[in-house]
């Protein structure tokens, strides 16, 4: 969306609030939490899968080693190869991956619960600024028409002075008090401007932005009767409806399950396994043939004639030279796929681990799985009660709102007939001017409490309504 698209809209208050969704930061960072929590469930759901793992080694062995192929010690420098593939499969476990998996679950759908939080909060803070920003908004407006008046006073003031109807001192005051009044607008538009300013921060939104919001008028704004909005029953429907709250449960039914599963690992695990294996060998020199060079006797004997002891003869052994050479890089791998298929192995079995002892790190681990129970319960009394506060407070607020503004509505109807008889007398002379801007400036504050009266008590409903799960609207 670029910035003509901006200038050419006004933005209610849903749209801030949608937008505000989409781009705020906390939102965000909740949101990210949440594809976390994803992943780690599914990665809980991939641990029921058999693990299977292959491994392969290629190494130049020097001097004396076991020859993998013979399973036997040689002298020589030799080039070896190895391939294993292992596959194990958990057949039972006191249903320790599926507690796991529970957790997982539930505590994804937590992570769900803290996004809808964070939604939450950002759309109460938005409409507070929002809010805000209208009251600004007709604080401008109602200064405005003040710095009017005090212009249109001071013309005809001015033109009584002329005359000689009225003193120079009454123009002089008017003066100083329409100086004083677009003192107070400059200030005013500074206030409204620095509160749609808040409203783009909580909507990270560009602040060179052109930016302009829809002024509804306040009185159309709908409000629930403060009598359906008592803070019991909105209490008992915001345990239902309020996101934090149902994180705060699915969190503790989490924890059960993974206490479930940190249990389990005090019992015994029985798992399957497979293994596939073969190697491979060979020397860094090989026979290229032999060299006979004669026969000598070896040391033994043999008596041709039992009885005769001068019989024996000795045995003659011959006496050959092996001719070898180096190996090249080809010739290493001769034989490679005879000593693959010969060497071949395979298994299978059943494994049956009893956990004995291992420094009480299973037994500990499942008691700080019960105390995390424990502390979600308390977390989630210490929610409730807060929540609870807030509404009675909202409530209690909501109420003194009213009547303030009640009695706004009284006082503006008061200054305002107060400043019309006193126009009338200041027309005819028989009011000094700075008697009558002393009942302009009472008008004008009055006006200003009942804007600002008006507001907050529209602000208190808003919250009960939103605890009691209406959303927010202001049309």
């Amino acid at each position: 969306m670029n910035n003509t698209s901006f200038a050419q809209k006004k933005w209610n208050l849903m749209e801030c609030v949608e937008y505000a969704w989409a781009h705020n930061l906390t939102v965000k960072t909740a949101d990210v939490q949440e594809h976390y929590s994803e992943a780690s469930l599914k990665q809980a759901k991939l641990s029921r899968i058999p693990n299977a793992s292959f491994s392969t080694g290629t190494g130049y062995n020097l001097g004396k080693t076991i020859n993998t192929a013979t399973n036997t010690y040689i002298d020589i420098n030799s080039l070896s190869q190895n391939f294993n593939l292992n596959l194990d499969a958990t057949i039972y476990n006191w249903n320790r991956i599926k507690n796991n998996i529970l957790s997982q679950e539930l505590e994804n759908r937590a992570s769900l619960a803290d996004v809808d939080k964070a939604k939450n909060d950002v759309a109460l803070n938005v409409a507070t600024a929002y809010l805000q920003a209208l009251l600004a908004i007709e604080q401008v407006r109602i200064v405005r028409v003040q710095v009017q008046q005090d212009s249109a006073q001071l013309y005809t003031v001015r033109k009584r002075v002329d005359a000689g109807a009225v003193p120079e001192l009454d123009a002089l005051q008017l003066e100083s008090q329409l100086a004083l009044d677009s003192s107070n607008l400059i200030t005013a538009k500074s206030t409204s401007e620095l509160n749609l300013i808040q409203l783009k921060s909580l909507m990270n939104l560009d602040f060179a932005s052109p930016f302009e919001i829809d002024v509804p008028p306040v009185e159309v704004i709908p409000v629930e009767p403060i009598a359906s909005l008592q803070p019991e029953d909105v209490y008992n429907l915001a345990l239902s409806n309020q996101p934090a709250q149902k994180a705060n449960q699915l969190r503790l039914d989490s924890k059960e399950a993974a206490s479930k599963s940190s249990k389990a690992n005090l019992y015994p695990t029985i798992s399957a396994f497979g293994r596939l294996n073969t190697r491979f060998s060979n020397p860094a020199t090989m026979i290229t043939g032999a060299t006979l060079n004669g026969y000598n006797p070896n040391g033994d004997y043999v008596i041709i004639n039992p009885g005769n002891p001068g019989s024996a003869q000795p045995v003659y052994s011959p006496e050959y030279s092996v001719l070898q050479k180096n190996r090249t890089f080809g010739q290493y791998w001769d034989g490679w796929g005879t000593q693959f298929t010969g060497n071949f192995g395979q298994s299978l079995g059943v494994n049956i681990s009893v956990p004995i002892f291992n420094g009480y790190t299973a037994r500990t681990n499942y008691e700080r799985s019960k105390i995390d129970i424990k502390n979600q319960q308390v977390v989630i009394e210490q929610a409730d009660q807060k929540l609870k506060q807030d509404i009675y407070t909202a409530y209690t607020n909501a109420v003194a709102a009213l009547q303030k503004f009640n009695s706004s509505k009284v006082s503006v109807d008061v200054s305002q007939k107060t400043y019309d008889y006193a126009q009338k007398r200041h027309d005819i002379g028989l009011l000094n001017t700075y008697d009558l801007i002393t009942s302009q400036n009472n008008l004008a504050r009055a006006k200003l409490d009942l804007a600002n009266a008006q507001y907050d008590y529209v602000f208190k409903m808003k919250v009960l309504e939103f605890y009691k799960g209406m959303g927010l609207r202001l049309q």
